[in-house]
């Protein structure tokens, strides 16, 4: 759900830029395809420029992470309250305005730290999805398996995106048109959904997990998908012979 790589590097202020590149940073570029891209980011441009100027990035970074961490609680909370899921749904929406805006606010200002943003963004991305499936595990709307295993393809498909980001210069934040906004927009639905169909199919299912399996499903076909992909690009690139 974090900023690419190359949202920082477009636009970057001399300074920090020449210090990248002495550091043998390489600027790559950013792929992003999904179902609302568009509108979004039209929208975080607008908030960006708008932003009252106490405010900088790396308070929205705290406040995107903050809010991550407050959905897992919310949703292990939801074992006892079912209220609880409301509450992730506002912590998804704080999530998503801290960890989309920080970057656009950097280039806006013209304040991007091209290695600091990177690195800053997907580790805080990585314990905070650590948080939230744990929440979700927790909170009795999915299996833990279930959970346990979405978290895993998420961070093998996070490890596949940064190492396509140093091998080939090319950052996706999304993959078939789906990325972190529209993961938010499904979850904040299923949520909602929760209050009436909690268990489906003559109630021998957990709404949850069915979405979870085949949620789990497409992101093994994803990384299937684009590590083949890369791996014969690369191979096709460094022929010996």
């Amino acid at each position: 759900m974090a900023t690419s790589l190359a949202d920082f590097a477009e636009q970057a202020n001399p300074k920090t830029l020449a210090e990248a590149r002495r550091a043998g940073f390489r600027q790559a570029t950013r792929v992003h395809g999904s179902l609302l891209a568009c509108v979004e980011k039209r929208a975080l441009v607008w908030m960006a420029e708008h932003m009252p100027a106490r405010v900088n990035s790396d308070h929205l970074t705290v406040v995107g992470f903050t809010a991550q961490i407050g959905t897992g609680i919310c949703y292990a909370l939801a074992a006892w309250d079912r209220r609880m899921l409301l509450a992730a749904i506002v912590c998804l929406a704080v999530n998503w305005f801290g960890d989309s805006l920080d970057g656009t606010l950097a280039r806006v200002r013209q304040q991007q730290r091209p290695r600091y943003g990177f690195y800053v963004d997907h580790i805080i991305d990585s314990v905070g999805s650590v948080a939230m499936m744990g929440g979700l595990a927790l909170s009795g709307y999915m299996h833990p398996v279930i959970a346990i295993g979405l978290l895993i393809a998420f961070l093998l498909l996070s490890i596949q995106s940064y190492l396509a980001t140093y091998t080939l210069g090319e950052f996706h934040l999304s993959f078939w048109r789906f990325g972190p906004t529209e993961l938010r927009v499904l979850l904040a639905i299923g949520n909602l959904a929760l209050f009436r169909w909690a268990w489906v199919i003559h109630g021998r299912y957990r709404l949850f997990d069915i979405g979870g399996a085949i949620g789990l499903a497409g992101m093994i076909l994803m990384l299937i998908v684009f590590t083949l992909k890369n791996t014969v690009r690369l191979y096709r690139e460094e022929r010996i012979g």
